[in-house]
């Protein structure tokens, strides 16, 4: 019989994932379209492999098995799976076409909703994915300035100019590489001493977990406007969660650019580049950014529909009220254990991250212990709170009480020196992530988006 959300007896039987993932590696390299959603990420043995469906905040693998979910979808799903108005808005516009020879009027329906909630909206461009609309925003960052070079911070898409400064950069001529740069968060100076006259933009994660210290985004702002460079915002986790006009509205710092993905559409693939509509006027004629399914109809109206709930039960709010219940409570649970000084849930309410010490052990055998129990217990657990509209108070009141469980093994195993020892397979696998050292190759990391 499959598992539930409850605390199951047994791992869940995870056969025909398996069964699938074997299929996956004769023809598929790598199996996983998203680094984040592969088996890597998993500990192996226990983990499911494949998703069959979900409603809400729960999802359900191929074997059966109930999980609640805080994973998301890697970020896209804000509302919650299956959330029925969004789907109604999909079916509604199935049936009229979903993509056309010309222009489509959702296009416009959109861009004006979005004009009025995001800031910086003077102009708005509507694509697919996360990496267009941030090259997009480079490309028209070194077209405005007249200038080649780009500093990062943060996680920006498989593009060459970002993908050039970490770890995975085979492919990526020297010469294009060399044009990137990374600083890091908080420390301004970092930016100060790689700003020059060639430099065209600057583009960050306006928080990532950790908050802006000393009045850092307003600072950045003014540095980047005296050096004549652009300053991006790249809103793929913070638009539309921690305020519905992003983090630009939450700082009351504008961006001259800020690009969108996750979390507008709930789930559907769609993308938005916003900014002052003297930058933005470049791609009428001298900038190339044209993509024959930017106007993809279900997509947009899945977006209108989104945002339009997200506007109407103020679900900003929402998500900071549940997540906040999981940080305060899973730091309360660690504290009562005397286990805070190696375990610790941070980052705003929306969307928490819970870290583990490396002074108690490995860091990626603490998290895979921690995830093998939790998936015991029916929540498919990365180490994320990404919180949804549809996690309820019984939802996290589980998850709490799954903790609690969960973390006095985990004290006992590091007591013990046996955490790999009760691992039920391999440990879940580092992902590169930028986190220090600006000017540096990013190297293996424990947080990944």
């Amino acid at each position: 019989m499959a598992n539930t959300v409850s605390f199951n007896e047994n791992y869940p039987d995870i056969t025909e994932s398996n069964n699938l993932y074997e299929r996956a590696l004769k023809i598929m390299t790598p199996v996983t379209q998203t680094l984040a959603k592969g088996p890597g990420q998993y500990i192996k043995g226990v983990a499911p492999k494949y998703l069959k469906r979900g409603k809400g905040s729960h999802v359900w693998d191929v074997d059966g098995n109930e999980y609640l979910d805080y994973n998301m979808a890697i970020g896209p799903i804000s509302l919650g799976y299956c959330y029925d108005k969004v789907d109604q808005a999909i079916i509604n516009q199935l049936k009229g076409g979903i993509t056309f020879s010309l222009m489509h009027e959702l296009e416009v329906t959109l861009a004006e909703m979005i004009h009025e909630i995001v800031p910086n909206a003077g102009s708005i461009r509507i694509s697919k994915s996360g990496a267009d609309v941030c090259s997009a925003a480079i490309r028209v960052s070194r077209a405005f300035t007249g200038r080649k070079k780009v500093l990062c911070c943060g996680y920006h898409g498989w593009h060459d100019w970002y993908i050039g400064v970490t770890s995975r950069n085979k492919g990526i001529p020297d010469e294009i590489a060399s044009l990137s740069n990374t600083f890091d968060y908080n420390d301004i100076n970092s930016v100060k001493d790689s700003l020059d006259e060639d430099t065209a933009c600057v583009i960050l994660e306006p928080f990532v977990f950790e908050e802006p210290k000393n009045n850092f985004l307003q600072e950045l702002k003014e540095v980047c406007a005296a050096n004549g460079t652009l300053l991006i915002f790249d809103e793929m986790w913070t638009g539309f969660r921690v305020a519905l006009g992003g983090a630009q509205q939450y700082f009351g710092v504008t961006p001259d650019l800020a690009v969108y993905s996750k979390a507008f559409a709930n789930g559907m693939p769609i993308s938005l580049l916003t900014g002052r509509k003297d930058i933005m006027q470049l791609f009428v004629n001298d900038v190339f950014f044209f993509t024959t399914f930017g106007g993809e109809a279900l997509s947009l109206a899945a977006a209108v529909a989104t945002i339009t709930e997200m506007k109407d039960k103020n679900v900003s709010a929402y998500l900071a009220k549940q997540g906040n219940k999981l940080k305060v409570g899973y730091n309360k649970i660690a504290s009562d254990l005397g286990i805070s000084n190696y375990t610790k849930c941070s980052g705003y309410d929306c969307r928490t991250i819970v870290s583990f010490d490396p002074s108690a052990g490995n860091p990626l055998e603490l998290k895979s212990l921690v995830q093998q129990e939790m998936i015991k217990r029916g929540i498919l657990w990365g180490g994320f709170h990404n919180m949804c509209f549809s996690h309820t108070d019984a939802d996290v009141e589980y998850t709490l009480k799954a903790y609690a469980d969960v973390l006095p093994i985990l004290k006992k195993a590091i007591q013990d020196n046996n955490v790999a020892a009760m691992l039920k397979g391999e440990p879940v696998e580092a992902v590169f992530r930028k986190v220090s050292n600006f000017n540096m190759k990013p190297k293996a990391a424990l947080v990944k988006e």
